[in-house]
């Protein structure tokens, strides 16, 4: 047989074998969309039965912190777990690029919205014009305003709850008398609502002083914030300062890098919000950081989407929801004969991370069809 014959049957049938790999791999992925054809989709809203992409954009303002990973997480796990499609961006707290992301989200064929930490004007008349076209919303710690928004949903963690979970035991622990630093930025609607509690918790414990304070929200705040309470340290020697109130667990983290550095660890921390480097730097040999009220970022972003789903279903919403505040302590840890995570967490702080809230049975059927 001639050499150009040979050639032309070997080309014939590695293109043969292509397309056949090929069907193989479009009737797999066929049927992945499809889902399990063993579970009935009877009792599935006809939006999500029909077969119909549902496409979600969550988009948070604020990042580069492993809360706003977890938050995103949650959120894309409990959607793609019902087979929609979730994309995610985090604008490390760059106005200009949170709204760009919006507005260009809003020109793609989005069916719904979660909008993370909006805390502007701007944000209220960019979610309007989301809901006039007649796309859904769900909220989370962003400004009030959106309550005037129909069929937005405003969920938060419950942040009167966090900041006085927090002071209460500071206060209890240093008998009413200690003198602070205070870690807060202002502008954010989570931080406005800590902020009032903080006030009322001063001026309710004379005893309370605070002597210095810092805040700011970038994606380095962890660095700026070591720094800035490093210099703190230098003013203030050993006495001086009794505790740290971190209004967010950025704060707290560059706050324990500082002490740790200048050996001041008789300085304890006192926080808001949890991460798997929050639990780690709290177990540390030494550690200041003693205390942290909080509430699962995973499973913010997870109810957040189911919310989301209920509203695609055209079922009913609050037009707001509070998420149950826990208060983490550093002794509770160190019970454990493991190192402690945000996964296992709830095995040493009764209910955390559980909840069932807004989860419908058709939606748990929706998540076995996907699996």
């Amino acid at each position: 047989m001639k050499k150009g014959s040979l050639f032309k049957q070997a080309l014939i049938f590695l293109f043969t074998l292509a397309l056949l790999l090929s069907g193989c791999s479009s009737q797999e992925e066929a049927a992945q969309q499809e889902g399990n054809k063993e579970v009935s989709l009877e009792n599935v809203p006809e939006r999500f039965a029909s077969g119909e992409q549902v496409k979600i954009k969550v988009i948070r303002k604020i990042g580069g912190d492993d809360h706003t990973a977890q938050f995103l997480a949650g959120a894309k796990e409990e959607g793609e777990a019902m087979g929609f499609q979730v994309d995610v961006f985090t604008a490390n707290g760059d106005t200009a690029k949170f709204h760009d992301a919006i507005a260009q989200a809003l020109e793609e064929d989005y069916d719904g919205f979660i909008i993370s930490h909006g805390d502007d004007q701007a944000t209220v008349d960019a979610v309007k014009e989301i809901v006039e076209r007649g796309k859904s919303v769900v909220a989370f710690d962003s400004i009030g305003d959106l309550l005037e928004i129909d069929g937005v949903t405003l969920t938060s963690q419950d942040d009167e709850s966090l900041a006085t979970l927090a002071l209460d035991q500071l206060i209890q622990d240093f008998n009413g008398e200690a003198k602070i630093v205070y870690l807060w930025v202002d502008g954010f609607p989570p931080m406005v609502r800590r902020n009032a509690v903080y006030q009322e918790k001063l001026s309710e414990n004379p005893g309370i002083i605070e002597i210095e304070r810092f805040g700011v929200a970038a994606a380095d705040t962890s660095v700026q914030t070591q720094n800035a309470v490093a210099a703190m340290l230098n003013k203030h020697p050993q006495g001086e300062i009794d505790a740290i109130f971190a209004t967010w667990d950025a704060f707290a983290i560059g706050a324990a890098r500082a002490l740790k550095e200048a050996g001041r660890e008789e300085i304890k921390i006192y926080s808001i919000d949890v991460s798997n480097a929050d639990l780690q730097m709290m177990q540390e040999e030494g550690s200041p950081w003693v205390y942290t009220a909080a509430v699962d970022p995973k499973l913010v972003g997870a109810v957040n989407m189911r919310i989301l789903a209920k509203k695609l279903a055209g079922e009913e919403t609050p037009q707001t929801y509070d998420f149950e505040a826990f208060l983490i302590s550093q002794e509770a840890l160190r019970t454990s004969t493991e190192p402690v995570n945000m996964e296992n967490l709830h095995q040493v702080v009764d209910g955390w991370g559980q909840s069932d809230a807004f989860e419908e049975e058709w939606m748990k059927t929706l998540k076995e069809y996907h699996q």
